[in-house]
């Protein structure tokens, strides 16, 4: 038994260390997966790795207006990203790697398909990133922790 729950831990351990986290995962809103929901469990924060490094693309016109995973239309001018295991709604830095320039977008989707990519820009952030003419550079991510909103306290 104690072998099992030491093993069971490890596995814990190690698929939080990558920044994956058990029951998130979900479908890639652009192949279409009729029928399958996103779970509703999300990680903390804390458990998930603060830096990647990897390689970006963008996705444009040909998703405009198409339903992502967070259930919002996709707006290939606002700054919002596709990413396999962040938490919908969270925000993060991306540092194109070339050029130094940076930009905060906000995870709304899943993606990319491409396995060797770590995050899909909206066509708005890779613009701002200066590669929508590359279509994919090295970047850094960097989450970006953001306070909890206080609820209101009477005021009016």
């Amino acid at each position: 038994m104690l072998r099992v729950l030491s093993q069971a831990a490890a596995v814990l351990v190690f698929t939080t260390a990558l920044g994956a986290a058990p029951g998130n995962s979900t479908p890639d809103s652009r192949r279409g997966a009729p029928g399958q929901t996103q779970d509703t469990i999300t990680p903390h924060p804390s458990t998930l790795r603060k830096v990647q490094v990897g390689k970006a693309s963008w996705y444009g016109r040909v998703f405009q207006h198409k339903q992502t995973a967070s259930g919002e239309p996709y707006d290939m001018f606002q700054f919002t990203a596709a990413h396999r295991t962040l938490p919908l709604g969270c925000w993060v830095k991306v540092t194109d790697l070339k050029t130094a320039r940076s930009v905060v977008v906000r995870i709304n989707d899943r993606g990319p398909v491409t396995k060797s990519r770590i995050i899909d820009l909206s066509y708005g952030a890779a613009k701002m990133l200066d590669m929508s003419k590359h279509g994919v550079d090295m970047v850094r991510l960097d989450l970006i922790e953001t306070p909890e909103i206080a609820e209101n306290d009477g005021l009016q």
